[in-house]
């Protein structure tokens, strides 16, 4: 059973009209108070980014959204990002749109390693809009991992070390035979220690799903830290669990948190749709 604490900005009045109520002390909000298959104000936008900004994802039930209802939600956060290795799931009418489906036929289903969004794309998307629909009976849950925590738990001369440094990310790794025959995936190297553009706060910048080597080390060099920096991030102190119902809806914040779909609910089915939001260069 998920125990929930009053969110401490309630008692600062920063949130006038939405109730956010933290999932656990390090990453995660449950945001209720709105209805967003309606139109809503600039007023609801703003707590709606506030939250986003103090928790790093946002989780909201009972929303059945259709296209142009999540349409108008991504746009609370800015405009859509569209990337090409998305190009096959897309839904017609709707290129920012990516059906998330999962069942008895599928081999593999998006993000069940640790990974921040498209961190391969030279601006990677700065946040992520997922709405299920459809959910197995039991499993199908969204681990969220907050890399502030994961950076400021490294010790002072790993943070050292690391400062300056760059990471190649590569959408090979991700996607390398999902697209179609001679599809080009970026590649692009990042910052290891990224700072936030609104926290100012700095996020380990490195994942599974991504990234493939350390620039301007060896290759032993790289794999051994690499190798490090990925069991890191997946410490339970940095992490919160979501358990999906139908019609939920979870909004993060790629430039300071990872996730992981946990697939542990074959052949059932889990469906639904994601938007990505535009971001800017890493730095």
């Amino acid at each position: 059973m998920e125990t929930v604490v009053q969110d401490r900005p309630h008692a600062d009045g920063r949130y006038a009209l939405l109730k956010v109520e933290r999932l656990n002390p390090t990453i995660g909000a449950y945001v209720s108070g709105v209805d967003l298959t309606q139109p809503y104000g600039e007023d609801v936008a703003a707590e709606l980014r506030q939250a986003l900004a103090d928790h790093m994802v946002i989780f909201l039930r009972d929303q059945p959204l259709d296209f142009a209802a999540h349409r108008r939600l991504a746009a609370v956060f800015g405009e859509a990002h569209v990337a090409p290795s998305t190009k096959p799931w897309r839904v017609p009418g709707f290129d920012e749109i990516t059906k998330m489906h999962a069942d008895h036929t599928s081999k593999y289903v998006a993000g069940e390693d640790w990974h921040s969004d498209m961190s391969c794309d030279p601006q990677p998307p700065m946040g992520s809009i997922l709405y299920l629909h459809t959910i197995p009976p039991l499993g199908g849950d969204t681990v969220f991992s907050s890399m502030y925590a994961a950076w400021d738990a490294l010790s002072d001369r790993m943070r050292a070390q690391l400062q300056g440094l760059t990471a190649t990310h590569d959408g090979v790794k991700a996607f390398g035979g999902l697209v179609p025959e001679g599809m080009t995936l970026p590649c692009t190297s990042h910052p290891i220690a990224r700072t936030h553009p609104v926290t100012g706060r700095k996020a380990l910048y490195v994942n599974r799903g991504f990234t493939t080597r350390i620039d301007g080390v060896s290759e032993r060099e790289s794999e051994a830290l690499l190798g490090f920096l990925f069991e890191h991030v997946q410490s339970p102190m940095f992490q919160c669990r979501f358990t999906w119902s139908p019609h939920a809806i979870a909004i993060w914040d790629n430039r300071c948190g990872q996730h992981m779909a946990i697939w542990d609910y074959f052949p059932q089915v889990r469906s639904g749709y994601r938007i990505q939001i535009k971001g800017e260069t890493p730095v």
